[in-house]
């Protein structure tokens, strides 16, 4: 995940948009976790910027961009994250009991940071909760990722089609190991033998 490289927003509008979009994205994520590394606060980044992370160990021309910031958090660490986050703008909320962080100045969900409760389910009809925030690895922008194992965990629990083309993505670059996919439960490696059967 390095720095994009800038564009003249004379020659290419929309692409210059694009870019400033991922290097907002990229800014974000290393600006809360220096501070909450700052605040001793164990945190995980999940979703799509730790599958990007994850890919970009193997190939980084393999990486996908994504827009959302999503964060593994404890429930008991909140309060913390709060003071944590205040001094680089973000102002706690809740939008369709969906816990985030947005920006005191510019109040979009869209451009927050969304926060999953640790070992708690995410949704009521899950049958796996959660990740601990100890289950990650400091990767080469020296913030903490949620560990692999624990990634396709939740991304083959959520099983949305993003989830399932982030999937597709680690198993592109023989990041899904035999050994790893034997660790997962049951229904979860079904659901891994499904993409499996229709990488496409």
């Amino acid at each position: 995940m390095g720095n994009a490289a800038t564009v003249d927003e004379g020659l290419c509008p929309v692409f210059h948009r694009y870019v400033m979009a991922v290097d907002r994205v990229e800014k974000l994520l290393h600006d809360v976790g220096r501070a909450l590394d700052a605040a001793g606060i164990e945190y995980a980044v999940i979703g799509g910027n730790a599958v990007a992370a994850w890919v970009s160990t193997v190939d980084d021309g393999a990486v996908r961009s994504t827009k959302d910031v999503d964060i593994l958090l404890r429930r008991g660490d909140l309060a913390g994250v709060e003071e944590a986050l205040q001094p680089i703008g973000l102002i706690p909320a809740e939008v369709l009991g969906v816990t985030m962080f947005i920006d005191r100045d510019r109040p979009s969900p869209k451009t927050g940071v969304h926060v999953v409760i640790a070992n708690e389910l995410i949704r009521a009809h899950y049958t796996h909760a959660a990740p601990d925030p100890r289950e990650s690895t400091r990767l080469g922008s020296g913030l903490s990722f949620v560990d692999l194992s624990a990634l396709l965990r939740m991304k083959l629990q959520s099983y949305r089609d993003i989830d399932r083309v982030h999937v597709r993505d680690l198993m592109s670059v023989e990041l899904i190991t035999h050994d790893l996919a034997a660790t997962l439960p049951p229904d979860l490696r079904e659901r891994l033998d499904e993409i499996r059967r229709a990488p496409e």
